[in-house]
């Protein structure tokens, strides 16, 4: 990994001169960034000193060779006098980096990308750093077990970034609490695709390769961003808009959501159903969760095995194969929780999948399904309602001992202080964050419980969130309500509760 070190004498003279700005005055303190955020699950995640407003992302990927080769335009606001900054990349061998069109020296350590400017940003500054880079882009392995980073496919790649797989692809402040706005263009062999978040602005081939530019203007953590290289089958249309003449806030006054999907051929008779389902997904989430966040929508299917998961990237989601309506249901649930209201840190992943997961229930409820009371009884009791199996013996005793060791799973711990990076996505985040959820409704009513939903959606749009600003948020929109018991018992609480 080569670094791009200016040589000594020029360093020297280009410090001299940066000098004559007033962040080299006497008096002004300079000092480097922070490199890592100290998250209590991914501490080395995240940089402190800076502020990304913007990413502009120009890849160029060859799916037989494998080698991706990129520049990354980072647009950032300096939160302190900084003498030097930090970027997460892991591999990829760095071939040049320039603060403001002027060489910067780049020193390498693990994933840490140091950045020395040849002159101190004062505090405030706005800047802009471009990192030239290219290799082999690698697969990450999350603590427990899942895969992440760029996954190459039979046809071409993906991306997927939770919580630690985007910084496998372009540098960046790669953690949750710093969000930016998005340009990505992604160069492929001409007859391949590329999908990613936000809206197609441009597509063009030249000289057999296609470029492909897609543009997010909202707010979105790094872990939700992606890129989908293949063959697909792309349809795009508009929902229908309601009956004033808006579709909520996404600034398509008279006319629909804008939606893309890109469907693996393979998978396209699978798809034709789930993603017919998708205005009407959205039309409910509207109702119960408030205005849709982002200016389009959308999914990406791949084939099963090309990820071992759905992951809610944000505006089009990615499921490894054709999803049932539940799935679709809990990843679209995501713009509104995680995508939109995204946590602070990684312990606050229960108010990503709490939600997502109660959504699911909430759909069941208004679909003829079980209610959320009788979905709630049955984790409480150690069953699953709707989810108990109906097979022949043999095949339900297996499923039942899964679904006990399961159930019993919920209680391990609490679901707002997962005990390592290992549980933060375990079922006890998801279910058991859901059944706080549905604790919280039980003691304030429904009319006030869907106040609840909404104005938090409305109250932290396209920002950031932690689990303290949630319970407080639920004690204002329920004055004179006790809910010490489900904070004590149910959020922070270890062991199941004595009373359901």
């Amino acid at each position: 990994m080569a670094n791009a070190a200016v040589p000594a004498v020029a360093a020297v003279a280009l410090a001299l001169s940066a000098c004559s700005l007033s962040a080299c005055s006497p008096g002004v303190e300079r000092t480097a960034g922070a490199a890592g955020l100290h998250d209590p699950y991914f501490p080395k995640m995240g940089n402190g000193g800076y502020d990304v407003t913007h990413y502009d992302l120009k890849i160029d990927y060859d799916p037989a060779s494998r080698r991706l080769t990129g520049e990354t335009e980072i647009t950032a606001r300096a939160t302190q006098a900084l003498s030097a900054f930090n970027l997460d990349l892991r591999g990829l061998s760095v071939e040049a980096v320039t603060v403001d069109g002027t060489d910067a020296r780049v020193d390498r350590a693990g994933q840490e990308l140091t950045v020395r400017p040849p002159g101190t940003l004062a505090e405030g500054d706005t800047f802009r750093t471009v990192v030239r880079y290219s290799g082999i882009p690698g697969t990450i392995t999350d603590p427990d077990g899942s895969r992440e980073g760029w996954l190459p496919t039979a046809d071409g790649a993906l991306a997927l970034g939770e919580p630690t797989g985007s910084m496998a692809w372009f540098p960046g402040n790669h953690h949750p609490s710093d969000k930016a706005a998005y340009d990505v263009q992604v160069t492929v062999p001409e007859g391949l695709q590329a999908v990613s978040n936000g809206e197609l602005r441009r597509e063009q081939t030249q000289n057999g390769r296609t470029t492909f530019t897609w543009h997010t203007p909202e707010p979105m953590a790094s872990y939700v961003a992606t890129v989908a290289i293949g063959t697909f089958d792309m349809n795009r249309y508009e929902t229908k808009a309601d009956g004033d003449g808006e579709n909520g806030e996404n600034g398509k006054s008279g006319k629909g959501l804008p939606v893309l999907t890109a469907v693996d051929p393979a998978q396209a008779d699978q798809s034709e159903k789930p993603l017919d389902e998708i205005p009407d997904v959205l039309a409910w989430a509207e109702e119960n969760f408030g205005p849709y966040p982002f200016s389009t929508s959308g999914a990406i299917i791949e084939r099963p095995g090309d990820a071992d998961y759905a992951l809610e990237t944000a505006t089009r989601p990615v499921f490894p194969g054709a999803p049932e309506t539940d799935l679709l249901v809990h990843e679209v649930a995501h713009e509104w929780f995680g995508n939109s209201v995204t946590p602070k840190s990684w312990q606050d992943m229960w108010l990503n999948e709490g939600f997502a997961t109660y959504a699911e229930w909430l759909w069941q409820e208004d679909h003829g399904g079980d209610s959320a009371q009788q979905t709630f009884d049955a984790l409480y009791r150690g069953g699953h309602g709707d989810a108990a199996p109906e097979n022949d013996a043999e095949e339900g005793t297996e499923d039942k001992t899964e679904d006990q060791a399961e159930t019993e799973a919920i209680w391990s711990f609490a679901p707002a202080d997962p005990p390592s990076a290992a549980e933060i996505s375990d079922v006890t985040v998801y279910l058991r964050g859901a059944m706080v959820l549905h604790k919280i409704r039980q003691t304030v009513g429904d009319d006030t419980f869907h106040d609840i939903l909404k104005g938090w959606t409305v109250a932290h749009r396209h920002g950031n969130a932690n689990t303290a600003d949630f319970t407080a948020y639920v004690e204002k929109k329920a004055p004179g309500k006790d809910f010490t018991g489900i904070w004590d018992d149910w959020l922070y609480g270890k062991g199941k509760p004595d009373h359901a």
